[in-house]
């Protein structure tokens, strides 16, 4: 039987848990899922996994990234969402604060992206040989004395770091952002999954599940 439940509180936020999914919020620096090497083992699936042994990654966000992500539970699940995902049917939003007054304040990026190989793990954008990537994105607020703006974006492609390399490319780096601008500009990388909406994939009831920060600090 299909049954949902408000989970204790604990080290994660868990957003919303039942049967088939879990969503949950991840902090800023910790790794989504294990990387090379044994100290890059702890990460969030693994975390969750601790709890919940047949939670299964089907999305990411860079470590840098805090926010909203959702786990399949069971290899079914994992497969339903994999397909969600791969055609375009889970809606994702993110909040980011970039450096400079953004003008228009409504409009697109729509530059290709390739693999960086020489200078790796970055990536770049390459209108020759690149993947399609398009980023919508709307100016939120616009703070004079630090000279910067918060972004509501929209990634209508998933491609790795498409968020921050598009903003680059623009001239408006995200705040923090050690690989494509000044990671001094502040103290963590400015970009938040905030919003993620989907048709649940057992039930096909629509769920909104939105974590907002409160500042510009990212907290």
């Amino acid at each position: 039987m299909f049954s949902s439940y408000t989970p204790p509180t604990d080290d994660l936020e868990f957003i919303y848990i039942d049967d088939a999914i879990l969503v949950v919020n991840k902090p800023a620096g910790l790794l989504a899922v294990p990387g090379r090497g044994t100290d890059k083992q702890d990460c969030l699936s693994t975390r969750i996994q601790q709890r919940y042994p047949d939670a299964l990654t089907v999305h990411r966000l860079d470590m840098a990234t805090s926010g909203l992500m959702i786990f399949a539970r069971g290899k079914h699940v994992q497969r339903l969402l994999s397909q969600m995902f791969h055609d375009r049917e889970i809606h994702k939003l993110y909040l980011a604060w970039v450096h400079g007054k953004m003008a228009p304040e409504v409009g697109e990026v729509n530059l290709a992206i390739a693999a960086d190989w020489i200078n790796r793990p970055l990536r770049k954008i390459d209108t020759v040989s690149g993947k399609p990537s398009l980023t919508r994105f709307r100016v939120l607020n616009y703070d004079a004395a630090s000279n910067s703006s918060e972004l509501e974006l929209e990634p209508i492609t998933g491609r790795t770091h498409q968020l921050r390399l598009h903003m680059s490319a623009i001239s408006h780096p995200i705040l923090g952002d050690n690989l494509y601008g000044d990671a001094c500009s502040a103290p963590r990388l400015l970009l938040h999954a905030s919003q993620l909406q989907i048709s649940h994939p057992i039930t096909a009831t629509s769920l909104n599940f939105v974590s907002p920060w409160l500042s510009k600090s990212g907290s």
